[in-house]
Formats: C-alpha cells, structure tokens, sequence
C-alpha cells in the first residue's frame, strides 16, 4: 500500500523561529565533503525551516542511537547523510515510528535513493527532504545464526559471491573508482566453487540446491542500473528471492545476459521466488551481507518482511505514489 503526504516548504519563510519544522542530519563524518554541514543548514533556513540538529556517526554507533536521540527531540524528518549503512542503521531507529527519513546519498551505491528516484546530488537530495512527500515501504528484517536480535535491511541481503565481493571490496578503492571497485572484487572471486544450501520459503517445502549466491531483494536494483529482480517492488509486502549458480566464466556471461536483460527466465542456473518469510541453511558457513555491508560467515539467514514499516521522503509529485491529505 503506497501512502505519501506532503511535507512543508517555502511557504514557511515568514514563520516565528519556534513554529518552524525541524530536521535532524545523522551524518557519517568519513562521506560528506567540506561544507556539508553549512550548506544543508542554508538549505532548511532558506526552505523554512529551522537550523538543523547535526549528529554524526561513530564506529560504536553508525546511526541507530543518533536517529533515536532525534525522535526524542521530536523532529519532522531524520535526513541519513551518507552510505547504504547510514541509511540502513537509521531506518532501525525510525522503522514503526512514523517519522520520515530523508535520503542524503553520500556512498558508493545509494541503492535506496536509485530506487526511489532521490537525486544523488546533495542540495537537490536536501531539498527532497525537506519538501518531498512520504511514502511507506516495507523493510527486511534478518536473524543469523539464531541470534535474538534482528537487523534490519531496506534493499537485499545475501549469502555467498554477493557478500564476497562485497566483504573484498576496499574502502580506499572504493574511494578513488567508486562502483568500479565492485568490478574489480567480483572479477576475483568469479572462479568460486559453487555450495550446497536448503531454502525454505513462508511454509513451504524445503528446497535443496547448489548456488553461487542467495539474494533475498526488497528491491532489485542494482549498481549501474542493473536489475536483478524486475519485479522487486520496495511496498508490495513481499521479498524477490533469485538463486544464481553458473559454473565457471561462461556460465556467470550467460548469467550476466540474463541479467542485463531483465528476464525473469531464461537461463537455467537463475531461479526466482517470491515470499513473505525465507530461511537459507548452508551445508558450510557462507560469507553473507545486509545492503552490501559484510556481516561474517554465516550458516543460516532468517528474513522476514515487515510490511509498510518505514516512512520515506521521496520526490513531490512521484508517479509512484498517490499523495494523501495532510492529518
């Protein structure tokens, strides 16, 4: 159920300071440029808003307890300032809440903001912010191994060549040739050896194959433009699961064909699902990732979808969403 509202914009220049909407920016200090800071703040007084309240990640904390600490205060929108994991750990804090997040893409990938049609430019994202419309969509909650917590994704998490090349990628190369540097991972680990894996999707049989990979997508987009899953949708209460195993270099070409095609079908070694709940049980513990970032070796992947959960600023007037009055 696609659910959108019209946020406040430059028609609140005139407002008294303590009438201004507020926006929090939980900013990861290693992706903004100089200037970042200045420049959103410029951008809320100029829209009628107030100065933003400013808070950065650390390596103990990449965003859940900073987005939390700005709930409290009470903010109209909490605007992720940085990579896919900002963006992620933000959305753990603000999934349920009803408060909306802004995408300020700041990474390598960006994939939420590709699928959402956020401009990776970071005024123009800003301005998205702060004067978009909300939108609902679901997100992905994971369980490894067991465990008792449950991490939160908002594009796809996976087991296998997907994490590997994800886990090898360094952040130095990353910096200097941006989404090449993937390329550059995944030509080193294409000669992989395929593994045994049981999946189980909601209630139904399990089901034993060999596999390269495991994605488990909320979305299907991919770096480059790539779509994985053409169906995917990011508000349909539903995940896109595909199986890749090719053997060898000729069989990832004819995998990548397919791909860049955007065919459901086609190609033997490439298998579609779609499912609310999706159980992965490797037969040895697999390298595994939630929105591209490596979460170690890990023998079994629990996921569920949580339907309508995140609030998501996106652009005004998006042909993908209706707008709903104001409540």
């Amino acid at each position: 159920m696609r659910n959108t509202r019209s946020r406040p914009g430059a028609e609140l220049f005139a407002a008294d300071p303590e009438d201004r909407p507020l926006a929090a920016v939980v900013a990861n200090p290693t992706k903004i440029d100089p200037g970042t800071h200045e420049s959103i703040a410029a951008l809320c007084v100029e829209l009628g808003w107030a100065e933003p309240l400013w808070l950065e990640t650390t390596i103990e904390d990449p965003g859940t307890g900073q987005a939390e600490k700005a709930v409290e205060q009470g903010v109209d929108v909490v605007m992720a300032c940085g990579g896919d994991g900002t963006v992620r750990s933000v959305a753990q804090a603000l999934a349920g809440t009803g408060v909306a997040m802004g995408l300020l893409p700041a990474g390598t990938g960006n994939l939420l903001a590709r699928t959402l049609g956020t401009p990776l430019e970071m005024d123009a994202a800003t301005r998205v912010a702060l004067t978009g419309d909300d939108r609902t969509i679901d997100i992905g909650r994971v369980r490894v191994d067991g465990a008792d917590e449950e991490r939160a994704f908002l594009v796809m998490a996976g087991t296998g060549f997907d994490a590997e090349v994800m886990g090898n990628t360094p952040e130095a190369l990353k910096a200097r040739v941006g989404p090449l540097a993937y390329v550059v991972s995944g030509l080193r680990a294409i000669r992989g050896r395929r593994t045994r894996v049981t999946i189980r999707l909601d209630d139904g049989p399990e089901l034993r194959r060999r596999t390269r990979t495991v994605l488990v997508g909320n979305s299907g987009t991919l770096l480059g433009g790539l779509v994985l899953m053409p169906e995917a949708e990011v508000d349909d209460g539903l995940f896109d699961i595909v199986n890749l195993a090719p053997k060898g270099v000729a069989g990832w070409v004819a995998v990548a064909a397919r791909v860049i095609s955007r065919r459901r079908r086609g190609h033997p070694r490439v298998e579609h699902w779609t499912a609310e709940r999706v159980v992965i049980t490797a037969d040895d513990p697999q390298a595994s990732q939630i929105d591209g970032d490596p979460i170690g070796d890990v023998t079994e992947m629990a996921v569920r979808v949580d339907p309508g959960a995140l609030v998501v600023r996106v652009p005004e007037g998006s042909p993908a969403a209706e707008i709903l009055p104001e409540s």
